[in-house]
């Protein structure tokens, strides 16, 4: 039995932040899909398209309210992509070259996880009503499967609570979403490391929402309060000085020195997205703190006091180094610097 949605749906109006540009998505994107990699502000083709940004294209457009005719074409490129990328069995391939031949076989990693992800939010949220039966009808075609990594099964996991959102006694995704959480794991007892794994690697936030989701659709207050604090922890350990200090690229292994660069916007994007389902969920005003962290990150307000995006692109920039922003602008730190902004923007 799913419980209802309660608390807020919309964050402070004082979190203040820039609304999202799509100018540099519409420059990373052709007819087929969304390119991978930019040199500075171009495209670089010859590395071709991954299932992995264009489903994280496709939550970002569909979230977007109100969409102007540029951003539903992306959307609906996107669906397409993801639609061409999946197999029957219900997995995805993620590596398409510029000659649009496939480079891989079909899998069920993070990109099947992050398919199920973008679909699962075009069927709930998505710009027109084609695209989200469309997206409804991928979305069940792959949320059978498993993924043995804790990753793509939370990534999936967040598409099934999306569903989950218009549809709430939609058998799959619930079972989905409960066999998400229980991959991630529980943490132990102990307040030094608050996470079900001895290693933080990439978009860990991402881990303790569908935890916090699960508990929340599922009634389960345990298992909400689990989530929160395993979110709690990963704010804690990544604000110094009041200003996000996000983990780097390399991750960080209990008991293991921490290192500081490269730092990746998908660790801010991650968080935000985590810190708004908490607010939703609890009416909790604190975790609007780490959406405003997470803006200023891209603001300028991190370890080097660089701002993160180029204004003359909109393009994100795709890490932050001891010396300052890494200046190529690819898809992965856009779609970031994007979602975040959608975040922070305070809806009436």
């Amino acid at each position: 039995m799913i419980a209802p949605t309660t608390g807020r749906t919309d964050l402070p109006a004082e979190v203040d932040a820039p609304a999202p540009a799509w100018a540099h998505l519409v420059r990373l994107t052709d007819d087929t899909g969304l390119f991978e990699h930019a040199r500075h502000g171009i495209v670089r083709r010859e590395h071709g398209y991954c299932t992995d940004d264009v489903a994280r294209g496709l939550v970002v457009t569909s979230r977007e309210p109100d969409p102007p005719a540029p951003v539903l074409r992306l959307a609906e490129c996107y669906l397409a992509f993801l639609t061409h990328a999946q197999d029957p069995d219900g997995s995805f391939h993620n590596r398409l070259g510029f000659d649009r031949r496939w480079t891989d076989k079909p899998g069920l990693g993070d990109w099947w996880g992050r398919a199920l992800w973008g679909l699962g939010t075009a069927a709930a949220r998505g710009p027109a009503a084609w695209i989200r039966d469309e997206a409804l009808v991928a979305f069940d075609a792959g949320a059978g499967r498993r993924s043995p990594a804790p990753r793509a099964m939370a990534f999936a996991g967040l598409g099934a609570a999306e569903v989950l959102r218009a549809r709430p006694n939609d058998q799959g995704a619930v079972a989905l979403l409960v066999d998400a959480a229980a991959a991630v794991g529980t943490p132990d007892d102990d307040p030094r490391w608050r996470w079900p794994h001895p290693r933080l690697t990439y978009a860990n936030a991402a881990l303790a929402e569908v935890v916090i989701l699960a508990g929340h659709l599922c009634g389960d207050g345990a298992q909400l309060a689990t989530g929160l604090r395993m979110l709690r922890w990963l704010c804690d350990i990544q604000v110094v000085d009041g200003r996000l200090s996000v983990l780097p690229a390399k991750g960080w292994h209990r008991g293991s020195p921490r290192l500081r660069h490269d730092q990746q916007p998908i660790e801010v994007a991650a968080l935000a997205d985590a810190a708004a389902t908490a607010w939703t969920v609890t009416g909790d005003p604190s975790w609007a703190t780490v959406v405003r962290q997470a803006v200023g990150w891209f603001r300028g307000d991190n370890d080097v006091g660089v701002t993160m995006w180029d204004p003359a692109t909109a393009g994100g920039y795709d890490g932050l180094t001891l010396h300052g922003p890494n200046l190529n602008q690819g898809a992965e730190s856009t779609l970031a610097l994007i979602s975040t902004m959608q975040h922070a923007r305070s809806r009436p």
